[in-house]
């Protein structure tokens, strides 16, 4: 089944660029685009979108808040930010409203594409910059003293639990699967695994139910 996809940005040309491309990629298709967020909010959650592609600076209420609001009514819907520069910090914030990733509407086509992909398998596409943004929050939130984790924890496997407690002190995917000799395609059907088991859908989420945030 073809992924589903949403697309929330104010540029009338860039909008209708977007919606080709993710028509054209063969394995998704568009269906729904809107040029702000407060209509975004109104009609998209109906469309049942697999993940959608949010402006950040939209006119009026912006796409971070917006996605604060999709992110409580209809939290399985995956975000990936779009962004016109790499401004870490209201990357960030979009990151803790509940977007799963970013990327740069400059990006190649295929990056685009493959970030849409990349997400809706579990994945979490930032740069660098964001990433260690990511790995200083977790940090400071580990010095605090710990809470109980959630009962679901439980039901996890060594593996997920493991895989967890890494999440919860910052690691990339790659450092996950480095140290605990796995591939990274595992990672994500482990994190995958553990967001269906946690009820969860952000890495922030996830390691919330570990009682690190």
């Amino acid at each position: 089944m073809a992924l589903r996809v949403g697309i929330v940005e104010d540029n009338q040309h860039l909008r209708a660029d977007f919606a080709r491309l993710v028509d054209g990629a063969g394995d998704m298709t568009c269906v729904a685009t809107f040029a702000s967020a407060e209509a975004a909010l109104i009609d998209l959650p109906a469309t049942a979108p697999d993940v959608v592609l949010m402006d950040i600076n939209l006119p009026g209420m912006t796409g971070i808040e917006c996605t604060r609001r999709l992110h409580a009514d209809a939290p399985k819907i995956q975000i990936v930010m779009l962004t016109a520069f790499d401004d870490s910090e209201l990357v960030f914030e979009s990151l803790k409203a509940g977007a799963s990733g970013y990327i740069l509407k400059r990006a190649p086509a295929a990056e685009i594409i493959e970030a849409i992909r990349d997400v809706h398998a579990g994945g979490a596409p930032m740069s660098g910059t964001i990433a260690r943004k990511v790995v200083q929050f977790f940090g400071q939130r580990n010095q605090r003293a710990p809470r109980a984790a959630a009962p679901e924890v439980d039901a996890l496997s060594a593996r997920e639990r493991a895989v967890l407690e890494a999440l919860s002190e910052g690691q990339f995917y790659k450092e996950i699967a480095d140290s605990l000799e796995i591939s990274i395609n595992t990672v994500r059907k482990h994190i995958k695994s553990i967001y269906e088991k946690l009820q969860v859908h952000t890495r922030l989420e996830a390691v919330a139910k570990l009682g690190r945030v």
